[in-house]
Formats: structure tokens, C-alpha cells, sequence
């Protein structure tokens, strides 16, 4: 659906499966540790959009001179309630009690939106380069927002993304509907359990 909640949730799921299901990747295999998984799923939902939609010059991941929404998990609940998102150094999001309560962590705590969320200053919008060159209309606008220009999004390739370069060739039996990744026949059986789902938002 393109929920960005629903996005991030699904993909650790979808890796925990491929875990339980085909084992550690070759390129983890006795380090025990699951440290290039991580970078493979993690960039699924960060640096490759980024890439795939020309914008990778701006956000996408944490460098210097970008910008990067940096949220704060509690691990117990990471994937699913940020303690707290930070943005150009303000916090933008926080989980906060009740107005109306004598202190600030007065339960129930709810995410709501901060200080830092107020100024359009903390955001960017995306435009083509025709907006900006000459005769161009974006700077008639007055905005505040941050304005970057959006680049190659028409030449990107597969082997640009990062630890998702792979391309192997997929065939599908019209007749039994089997599916073969580079001749290896890909079986995907029922979960019988995932993370970050309903006992993860019970509170």
C-alpha cells in the first residue's frame, strides 16, 4: 500500500522468514552474525528508494551534508515505535504523555510531533531541474523548505543499489506455476511466527 510503517515492518519480517527458511547469506556464513543481512534489508527502505527515485545526492543515508530523519529506538521496540526522531539536530517527534499531566512521561505515552516538525525550514522538496534553471518557476514560489534537485533517476540501474545488485534470472512454468531462480526451484512455506507484528503494538 506504501504505508512507510507498514514498509519497514514488512521487510524485517520478510528477512527474519528468509532466515529461519534458507539460512545465513554466503557472505555471513561462520561470523556468526547476521551483519550484511542487516545492510541488505535496511537499505531496502533507506539508500535504495533514495537511489531509484534520483534523490540520493540529499537523503537516503547518514553522510555528511545530507539530510536523514534519525530515529531512536528502545530496542525492545525498534521497527515499530521510535522513542524519538531527531532532524538537522531538533527533535521532531517524541513519545509524550498528556498535555495536561503533571509530568512529561504521564502515561499513555503517545508520538506526537515536536518543536522541530514546526519550521519548513527542517524539510525538502524535490524538483526537476527545469524548475531552477532559467525561466524556471520554483524560486517565485517564496518557500522555506529546503529545494534539491532531482538527479539520473532515469539511468539508474540494478547494480547501482547497494547490497541489492543481484539480477539472476527468473523463470515462471505457465503450466505448474513454478517459480526457478538461476534453475533453483524457490519454495517460500507458511510462518509459523513473525516479529513486529500485533503483540509489538498491544500498548
Amino acid at each position: 500500500m506504501g504505508r512507510s510503517a507498514e514498509v519497514l515492518t514488512c521487510t524485517w519480517k520478510a528477512a527474519h522468514k528468509n532466515k529461519v527458511q534458507r539460512g545465513p547469506l554466503d557472505e555471513d556464513k561462520d561470523t556468526g552474525a547476521d551483519n550484511f543481512r542487516v545492510k541488505r534489508f535496511i537499505s531496502k527502505y533507506t539508500i535504495n528508494p533514495a537511489i531509484t527515485q534520483g534523490i540520493s545526492h540529499a537523503v537516503g543515508s547518514i553522510e555528511a551534508g545530507k539530510l536523514a530523519d534519525l530515529a531512536i529506538w528502545d530496542p525492545a521496540e525498534f521497527g515499530t515505535k521510535p522513542f524519538q526522531v531527531l532532524k538537522k539536530g531538533f527533535i521532531t517527534y517524541a513519545q509524550m504523555g498528556d498535555p495536561n499531566g503533571a509530568v512529561a512521561d504521564v502515561e499513555p505515552l503517545i508520538g506526537r510531533p515536536m518543536y522541530g516538525a514546526l519550521h519548513p525550514e527542517s524539510s525538502v522538496m524535490f524538483v526537476s531541474q527545469a524548475s531552477i534553471v532559467q525561466g524556471g518557476d520554483v524560486h517565485s514560489y517564496n518557500l522555506k523548505k529546503q529545494i534539491e534537485v532531482v538527479k539520473n533517476c532515469r539511468t539508474v540501474k540494478k547494480y547501482d543499489l547497494k547490497y541489492n545488485s543481484a539480477t539472476p534470472k527468473v523463470e515462471v512454468d505457465p503450466e505448474t506455476l513454478v517459480v526457478t531462480c538461476d534453475g533453483k526451484e524457490l519454495r517460500s512455506e507458511p510462518a509459523s511466527s513473525l516479529p513486529l507484528t500485533r503483540q509489538s503494538f498491544l500498548y
